[in-house]
C-alpha cells in the first residue's frame, strides 16, 4: 500500500515536497513512480526510481527542477518539487511494481495511492 502526503497551493517559482510512504515488504528490485493528472487530461509520467536508489529517471517536462529520492529506513519516497509553475497543477499519485520497471506506462504499475492535489497559482 502507498499513501501520499504533501500536496498544497504554491505560487508560481515555489517548492513543494510530496511524499508517498509505503507499507508492508519493499524488495530492492521494487520500482516507485510519481505520475500527475490534470483537470480533464490524461495521467502522465512524471518520475520514477529503483527502490536501491538507482536510476531516478524523469520526464522532460520536470527534468531540471524535480527529484526523486527514497528513506529506506522510513519506507518512503520523496518527490521534491522547485520552480513550480502553474502547469504541474495536478493531482500527484504515488505508484508501485514490486517487481520492477523501466517503465513510464500507468498500466505497468500495480499499486496506487490515493492522489494528493498541488496547486500553483499564478
Amino acid at each position: 500500500q502507498v499513501v501520499e502526503s504533501g500536496g498544497g497551493l504554491v505560487q508560481t517559482g515555489g517548492s513543494l515536497r510530496l511524499s508517498c510512504a509505503v507499507s508492508g515488504r519493499t524488495f530492492s528490485t521494487s520500482t516507485m513512480a510519481w505520475f500527475r493528472q490534470a483537470p480533464g487530461k490524461e495521467r502522465e509520467f512524471v518520475t520514477r526510481i529503483r527502490w536501491s536508489g538507482f536510476s531516478p529517471y524523469y520526464a522532460d517536462s520536470v527534468k531540471g527542477r524535480f527529484t526523486v529520492s527514497r528513506d529506506s529506513a522510513k519506507n518512503t519516497v520523496y518527490l521534491q518539487m522547485n520552480s513550480l509553475k502553474p502547469e504541474d497543477t495536478a493531482i500527484y499519485y504515488c505508484a508501485a511494481n514490486y517487481g520492477g520497471t523501466w517503465s513510464t506506462s500507468t498500466q505497468d504499475f500495480t499499486s496506487w495511492g490515493q492522489g494528493t492535489q498541488v496547486t500553483v497559482s499564478s
